[in-house]
């Protein structure tokens, strides 16, 4: 099973995510990001290629697409809050957004 991250973890982790963009979620331990685009089409190409990774780490994350936009909140369930899943996957997804 996951472990959710201390305290310690969580803050060397979460630094360079919160300047890429991410921020805590306001109502759990989740962290949340939305991801703008030129289209439709390059956002769901985005999705797809997202859902690859996600699907092979076996860690999906909560999104919502309204045309060129995805707002994407990541949390382990299993853990009961942030785990390296979530900091590995959110990784992953900004360099798929470059």
């Amino acid at each position: 099973m996951t472990e959710k991250l201390d305290q310690g973890a969580r803050d060397e982790a979460l630094s360079p995510l919160k300047d890429a963009g991410w921020e805590m979620a306001a109502d759990r331990d989740a962290i949340t990001k939305t991801f703008r685009f030129d289209s439709f089409v390059e956002a769901f190409g985005w999705m797809a290629r997202a859902a690859i990774l996600a699907e092979k780490m076996n860690h999906h994350p909560e999104w919502f697409n309204v045309y060129n936009k995805v707002t994407v909140t990541l949390t382990t369930h299993d853990a009961g809050g942030l785990s390296h899943l979530d900091i590995e996957l959110a990784n992953k997804m900004d360099t798929l957004s470059r």
